[in-house]
Order: structure tokens, then sequence, then C-alpha cells
């Protein structure tokens, strides 16, 4: 299992927005895709800025290059999503789950 970890920032008034987007745009596309097994949105509030931290989970990393592309450790973030972020992760951590429950 392939756990992919990226972060972004927004303000208060935009993480509901970003969070919106993440149900309705990105978890749609990442159904659709062979090899993914979940996805996580975790937010924090932290000196007046909200921390988004997705994390998603694929079979392998053919599976994560299907979404990402041959460049699978850039982020992908649409221009819609980008307009409520203040800043983000411009490339993505990816980890082997040795211990999968």
């Amino acid at each position: 299992m392939i756990v992919r970890v990226w972060r972004g920032r927004a303000l208060p008034a935009d993480a509901d927005g970003y969070e919106r987007h993440f149900r309705t745009e990105v978890l749609p596309e990442l159904e659709r895709l062979d090899g993914f097994r979940g996805a996580s949105l975790l937010r924090r509030a932290a000196d007046g800025v909200v921390e988004l931290v997705a994390i998603t989970h694929f079979d392998s990393l053919a599976s994560v290059r299907c979404f990402a592309g041959d460049d699978y450790e850039r982020a992908v973030v649409a221009p819609a999503a980008r307009a409520l972020l203040l800043d983000f992760d411009e490339r993505v951590a990816h980890y082997e789950d040795v211990l999968v429950d």
C-alpha cells in the first residue's frame, strides 16, 4: 500500500470551501481509479490559518501515476483549489504502509 501525503494552508474563511472541493471534485475523480483505496482530509487551526492534510491510499505507485501522471511527486491542485489556498506543498510525499491492519 502506498500512502500519498500533501499539505496546504487556507484562511479560516476558505477552509470549508477547500473541504467542499475535496469532497465534490477530488474524491469522485480518485474513486474512478483502479487501485485507489481511500482518503482522509485532516484539518487544524493554527496561528490564524487552517492547515489541511490530504492522505490518500493506493495499491501501488502505478496507481498513483494514474492520478498524478509520470511526475507523480508533483502535487495535483486544480485552479479552483489554488484560489482557496494561501500556500501548499508543490511536491507530495509517498510512504509505503508496512503495517496495514
